[in-house]
């Protein structure tokens, strides 16, 4: 899994050909590792302000507005590859547009088996 963090204050600093020019990267990379077999699946997460965190203390479940940690950066979305080596699989994640922006975490899965 190749997992993409982003700082949000990163990339509202970015310029529109900028933000373009990731999105077309992304385009570029998926149509790469589909036509190579290599896609399983993928997803990007909205904002995180949107989100909801739920705990549940004693039996009695809470939510609240917004992430769970106080962090900088964020999860922003997933690439499920199925390759190799871990060798390709940071070879991929050096193709991803916004590694030029932030870091792209490659963690194989836990064996099912």
């Amino acid at each position: 899994m190749m997992v993409i963090y982003m700082n949000s204050t990163t990339w509202d600093t970015l310029s529109e050909q900028e933000r373009d020019e990731v999105l077309e990267g992304h385009d570029i990379f998926v149509k790469t590792i589909t036509e190579s077999g290599e896609m399983v699946s993928s997803e990007a997460l909205a904002d995180p302000a949107t989100s909801v965190t739920v705990r549940v203390r004693d039996g009695i479940p809470a939510s609240t507005d917004g992430p769970y940690t106080e962090s900088k950066e964020f999860f922003r979305g997933y690439y499920m590859v199925d390759c190799d080596s871990v060798g390709r699989a940071i070879e991929l994640a050096a193709m991803i547009p916004d590694a030029r922006h932030t870091g792209i975490e490659v963690r194989p899965l836990m064996d099912q088996a």
